[in-house]
């Protein structure tokens, strides 16, 4: 099958197929005749499970060692395990950061609907961000 059905079959565009070809994850074949790429029902499989595995936080790199491991006729799930335990803790850390960001922005909006616009003078640039690092 050519690029647009593969895309059309598993959901995504075609550019995605394409950048998932480029990045060595899929390895079709290559028509003789008009020198296309030509995929098969198993790059299909693949190009499903590089989905499943994009929704779980997987990186491209991370895939490639899955797929890789896989292809020398060993199991990737221990890797998968300590990958997905490593992307938990970062991501738990990540949602932590995002919530102390969104406090001090909130903070921000609420100190800031009764001030007054201020002008650059030379010695401030916006004194509404200077107010939030004073008082941090």
């Amino acid at each position: 099958m050519n690029v647009s059905e593969l895309a059309r079959r598993a959901g995504v565009t075609a550019n995605t197929v394409r950048h998932y070809t480029r990045s060595g994850l899929l390895e079709p074949t290559r028509n003789k005749s008009n020198g296309y790429n030509c995929y098969s029902s198993g790059d299909l499989a693949c190009l499903l499970f590089i989905r499943k595995a994009r929704l779980l936080g997987f990186t491209l790199g991370d895939i490639g060692d899955i797929l890789k491991e896989s292809s020398h006729g060993n199991s990737p799930c221990p890797q998968v395990r300590k990958s997905m335990a490593q992307r938990l803790h970062e991501t738990r850390r990540k949602l932590q950061e995002m919530a102390k960001l969104l406090e001090r922005m909130e903070y921000a909006v609420a100190l800031w609907v009764h001030m007054p616009n201020g002008m650059p003078d030379g010695n401030s640039v916006c004194h509404l961000i200077e107010k939030i690092a004073m008082e941090d």
